[in-house]
């Protein structure tokens, strides 16, 4: 019988795991895959989900004959734009609504902040530039919505941010995933992107944790 432990890390590592559950699923994989990519796009009570290197890892088993890489791909530009498309309606309709609690554990407060940050940084282009950047690209089109941003504009980058990331990531695993120095080490690349795909994140909280204690020592 499968513990607990094995099933959540099997459900947060899905990316490392992805080549067994292939074997296991096979055409099932497809559909996987694309409920993955659209759940951590467009639901903002799963930003821990894998995305950049899920589609690495995708790609790269394409690259090895798991997956047929064109159903793979436009499968997770479907997914990805389909995604952040329901994430702002749901923003537009709730979103208010679900981070009124300031003590809701998944609805963090802090996780709004960042990302309105973010938004006042990048301005509209934020929905581009959030789609490499992990939890922002879960919350970027649901504050969005909440902002009420014209869904014409939304959708125009939402398409193109999507088009860049699942093209990048997707093709790169295509590509490189068969390399022997990536096979052999597939899950320390695999973590390798991880890390990099949070560095933006960690540089900026690291920023303002910077600039929020420089601010209180003036103040003092």
């Amino acid at each position: 019988m499968l513990n607990l432990k094995y099933l959540i890390d099997l459900f947060i590592h899905l990316d490392v795991h992805l080549a067994s559950l292939i074997n296991i699923l096979g055409s099932w994989s497809y559909v996987m895959l694309f409920l993955i990519i659209f759940a951590e796009t467009g639901l903002v009570v799963t930003p821990f989900l894998p995305g950049d290197s899920l589609l690495f890892a995708a790609g790269a088993l394409a690259g090895g004959g798991y997956l047929n890489v064109m159903i793979i791909y436009f499968l997770m530009l479907a997914a990805a734009i389909l995604g952040d498309s329901a994430n702002y309606w749901i923003g537009q309709k709730f979103g208010r609504k679900l981070f009124s609690n300031k003590e809701s554990k998944i609805f963090k407060q802090e996780y709004l902040k960042q990302t309105e940050e973010f938004y006042e940084k990048y301005g509209s282009k934020a929905i581009i530039i959030a789609r490499f950047v992990p939890i922002v690209r879960t919350f970027a089109p649901f504050v969005a919505g909440i902002g009420n941003m014209h869904y014409d504009r939304f959708i125009s980058y939402n398409v193109i941010g999507g088009f860049i990331w699942v093209t990048a990531l997707v093709f790169a695993g295509y590509f490189f995933g068969g390399l022997e120095i990536v096979q052999k080490n597939f899950e320390i690349v695999v973590l390798a992107i991880i890390f990099l795909s949070v560095l933006p994140a960690i540089f900026e909280y690291a920023k303002h944790h910077v600039a929020k204690n420089k601010a209180k020592t003036l103040a003092e």
